[in-house]
């Protein structure tokens, strides 16, 4: 299994926004709630049209099986409800176009975000690269580690920082500075 890596570079998430923005509006919502609202590529997958037109997503996460209640921060709002009026009521969020109510598999949302990063030139990318980039700009922004570790369900501080990237880049800038 490779190990996938946070987008950290803005203009490489607007890259990845424009290219898929271009080609497939499903993609690129499902790109937008995985680096938006942090779920699990698994959760994203099993949402439905409705999820997308409330305040707050209400998921039973297939990992951990417990119930989670997350809002939809306001900056991805507007475009995630115009999507969901385009789809069926019941539809799923990111549908197959195998025929049939049922979402895309995890392959083939992995192939969609290889391709968009091949193109835009980035590398160590999977499908868990969604939700690292999300909690990797949330720890950003906000500098609450145990906020985010809560969201991700993480038991504790440290393998939250290690899951986003920080303890990789606290090494990599140390290594840059070091002299001998």
């Amino acid at each position: 299994m490779n190990f996938v890596q946070p987008i950290r570079d803005p203009e490489k998430i607007n890259s990845m926004k424009e290219y898929f923005k271009l080609r497939n509006q499903r993609n690129y919502v499902m790109f937008l709630i995985g680096i938006g609202v942090g779920l699990r590529i698994s959760d994203i997958l099993q949402l439905k049209k409705e999820d997308l037109l409330n305040t707050h997503i209400i998921i039973k996460e297939k990992k951990t099986r417990k119930q989670k209640r997350i809002r939809i921060p306001p900056s991805i709002r507007k475009e995630l409800i115009d999507y969901a009026k385009t789809l069926k009521d019941g539809q799923y969020a990111i549908p197959s176009r195998q025929g049939g109510n049922k979402p895309i598999d995890r392959s083939t949302a992995y192939r969609i975000l290889r391709e968009a990063a091949d193109n835009c030139g980035l590398e160590e990318i999977g499908t868990h690269t969604l939700r690292k980039t999300f909690g990797y700009h949330f720890y950003q922004q906000t500098k609450d580690i145990a906020l985010l570790q809560d969201l991700f369900n993480h038991t504790s501080p440290d393998i939250t920082m290690r899951y986003i990237g920080i303890n990789q880049d606290a090494r990599d800038k140390a290594m840059i500075k070091y002299k001998i």
